[in-house]
């Protein structure tokens, strides 16, 4: 009868404490920007902090879902506790092996679990590493993406080139990180295998474009222009200062999808323009529009308003916005309202956007026809 107390007690303590961890988490979730749950989640990050080794998948699937502030608490808890594990040598890799084989974690949270097993275990990481050249997470496909270029590397040097440009297709196949692409892409072209990088990208590169309407004092961002109303392709509208605003056929010639405003209007400021495509779509399916921008633009698909962001010349990079859609099958229609302000320095003079269709994985999807 005591020995079965005692192990009632232990199992009662450990479920306590199981329970106060889940609420610290809890309370670390419920932090906001606007410093509001500050100091709850101070003393709750010392309670995750202090937990044993064995709770690291509990913490990393905390995680899951949480703001970006919370999930900064919560990866620096991870990296306590983790500390402490490596110390000792009681990181449980086998349980955060399979939280990072659930592809239904959050990408953060698995990307915290791989670096854990390095620490914790190299050679498993490394038998691990090839298993992710398809992750869903662009950021774990860096690894074995690596990997790849550098045995595309060592075949070039021993002059193996046909095995060189089947390592670095595979590589290609598989990288989403800007870098990495215009590595690979440079690389194979070398070996006379060049990359058709809009294709691979899913850039969409033939476009109506039609300016300029006005963006004096920033109000084009919010003006219904006749392009917002209907899209009339022969139509000829009242532009700023009463030049006409009408459609022209724009293609873009760059490796990387760039629409560029300022080729067939020249460089005009505090103007509104806007850019018109269709996509037609082998079925009903979910999609990522992926857009760079530094100005400030708003997107429709087949006339619905997906989002847009009011700001100006803060940089733009590939995939700066992922915007979640529903394509259907067959043709979609896609507009985009790119406005330019009134700033005219040298950086500003950018009236530009690139745009790609993919999957949530970054990988092209291509248009039916």
């Amino acid at each position: 009868m005591k020995a079965f107390l005692t192990c009632f007690a232990a199992l009662f303590a450990l479920h306590a404490h199981g329970a106060d961890l889940q609420s610290a988490i809890a309370k670390v979730r419920s932090v906001d920007r606007e410093g509001r749950g500050n100091e709850a989640a101070s003393a709750a990050w010392q309670t995750i902090a202090q937990a044993e080794p064995n709770a690291l998948p509990q913490v990393l699937a905390g995680m899951n879902g949480a703001n970006p502030l919370a999930e900064n608490w919560l990866r620096a808890a991870v990296s306590a506790i983790a500390d402490r594990a490596l110390a000792s040598n009681a990181t449980p890799v086998a349980a955060i092996r399979t939280f990072l084989q659930d592809t239904r974690n959050s990408p953060g949270a698995r990307v915290v679990a791989f670096d854990l097993i390095q620490a914790a275990a190299p050679k498993e990481a490394e038998a691990l590493t090839p298993t992710l050249l398809d992750d869903p997470s662009a950021e774990l496909r860096r690894h074995p993406v690596s990997k790849l270029l550098e045995q595309g590397d060592d075949l070039v040097a021993k002059n193996d080139k046909p095995a060189a440009v089947t390592a670095y297709q595979k590589a290609m196949n598989s990288a989403r990180d800007e870098d990495q692409i215009k590595s690979l892409a440079k690389k194979l072209k070398d070996l006379s295998s060049p990359v058709d990088l809009p294709r691979h990208f899913g850039f969409l590169m033939q476009w109506r474009l039609i300016a300029p309407f006005s963006n004096l004092e920033r109000k084009g961002f919010d003006t219904v222009f006749p392009p917002e109303k209907e899209i009339n392709l022969t139509a000829t509208y009242p532009g700023k200062n009463d030049e006409p605003a009408k459609w022209v056929p724009f293609t873009s010639k760059d490796d990387y999808g760039m629409v560029d405003f300022n080729k067939p209007f020249t460089m005009l400021k505090e103007v509104t323009g806007y850019a018109y495509t269709e996509f037609d779509s082998e079925s009903d399916r979910n999609a990522e529009l992926r857009l760079g921008c530094k100005n400030g633009w708003k997107i429709w698909l087949n006339g619905e308003f997906v989002f847009g962001r009011d700001e100006y010349h803060r940089g733009a990079k590939l995939d700066q916005y992922k915007l979640p859609v529903k394509l259907k099958k067959g043709k979609n229609t896609i507009l985009v309202k790119c406005c330019q302000n009134e700033q005219k320095e040298n950086w500003t003079v950018e009236w530009q956007f690139q745009l790609r269709v993919c999957d949530a994985t970054g990988t092209a999807i291509l248009a039916s026809n």
